[in-house]
């Protein structure tokens, strides 16, 4: 099967929901997309922090402008 009558199907399986049915599916995708966004941001973070502390380790002296 190829990926246009994959997508033709599940078009037409959208088509065939009432609104009830439309809702939750879109709440579904949703709460998808936020989690996918929180992960991220947690790796994001994660990696922020690890780099943070490899530069504390390597003990720089922070040069004082004034």
């Amino acid at each position: 099967m190829t990926n246009f009558n994959k997508k033709h199907q599940i078009m037409e399986s959208l088509d065939s929901l009432d609104q009830v049915q439309a809702d939750k599916v879109l709440d579904y995708i949703k709460s998808l997309l936020f989690y996918s966004n929180e992960e991220a941001h947690k790796n994001l973070k994660r990696e922020a922090l690890k780099e943070i502390r490899q530069a504390l380790s390597k003990k720089r002296k922070v040069k004082v402008a004034f």
